[in-house]
């Protein structure tokens, strides 16, 4: 069936998270967390994900985390076996008196867990996430994947860091690059050159107004992530434009501080939810594509192991 040329149309994203209500999440899930000396974390996981997600609405419509505690903890356990071998190895190589060999099998080791878990965790993630029953899906490979991880990190190491910025953005267009939102593909179009500068520009100006310009370096960088991300459906187009200030950002880490000082860390639910809702009030979204007519393109995956990687790395989902 032939599409009806769609006008050019606002899209509304909003969070509408209370403090109140994610603090009585986030509450239950430490005390649980901690009478099962940390059993329940992947269950505690899934519930914070799936309030924050279904928080999170577009055009009205909320979107929907199904991943599962169930799911989470078998890659929990696979996660844990094989963070656990690494470890089991450094400790032998250290009773057999090779120390140096040890942390470098360790090192390694965790390397080339890298590329894995961040590939796994998208994959997972993505899968687990829909919007109007639409899965959301990520179509990275992940030898290909791997070897680009591997080459870009040689190519940093080989620069003494430079390369860093092109590396960072170069893994950032090839991952969100490669997410569907059914049949809308994303589009990321930062480049490594421009990255480079932006940071040079951040990191002297910070230093000569003595911190103050972090936060509009802050900003810098959050527009260029967002102004340069798309999405695509055939010859139609959403843009992403950010319109969130440096001073913005400086009464929000203020005030964020100050809740998490004035409350002994108990505000942090309030820190989460008014981030949340600045961030998604300062982004706007413009095309052409219907998004009732999206339809169902990507599988269902349900293993965990990359994701529960991640948190052992302590990895962002979000690069």
């Amino acid at each position: 069936m032939e599409e009806t040329v769609q006008a050019k149309t606002d899209y509304q994203l909003e969070f509408s998270g209370k403090g109140s209500e994610f603090f009585s999440v986030i509450i239950v899930n430490w005390l649980l967390t901690v009478l099962t000396l940390g059993f329940y974390y992947p269950w505690a996981k899934a519930r914070k994900l799936q309030f924050l997600y279904g928080e999170t609405s577009l055009n009205g419509d909320s979107f929907s985390f199904h991943g599962t505690g169930k799911e989470m903890f078998k890659g929990f356990i696979k996660a844990l076996l094989i963070i656990g071998f690494l470890y089991g190895l450094f400790f032998l190589f250290i009773y057999l008196k090779s120390p140096f060999m040890g942390i470098g099998i360790l090192y390694l080791g965790v390397l080339a867990l890298l590329p894995f878990a961040i590939h796994g965790s998208y994959r997972y993630r993505m899968s687990r996430t829909s919007w109007r029953g639409i899965r959301f899906g990520y179509r990275g490979d992940r030898k290909e994947f791997s070897l680009n991880f591997f080459k870009w990190l040689l190519l940093t190491i080989c620069t003494f860091g430079i390369y860093g910025s092109w590396m960072s953005i170069n893994m950032r267009n090839y991952i969100l690059g490669n997410i569907r939102f059914g049949d809308v593909e994303f589009n990321s179009d930062g480049d490594g050159g421009d990255y480079f500068m932006l940071n040079l520009k951040g990191y002297f100006l910070s230093i000569f107004t003595l911190g103050i310009y972090l936060f509009w370096w802050q900003k810098d960088l959050f527009e260029y992530y967002i102004n340069n991300l798309s999405m695509s459906k055939d010859d139609k187009e959403i843009a992403l434009n950010s319109t969130v200030t440096g001073g913005d950002f400086f009464k929000l880490a203020v005030v964020n501080i100050l809740i998490i000082i004035g409350t002994l860390g108990i505000g942090y639910a309030w820190v989460v939810t008014r981030t949340m809702k600045y961030i998604f009030d300062n982004i706007e979204l413009e095309g052409n594509i219907d998004l009732n007519l999206l339809s169902q393109t990507e599988d269902n995956y349900k293993d965990a192991t990359g994701e529960d990687i991640g948190d052992f790395l302590n990895l962002d989902f979000v690069m």
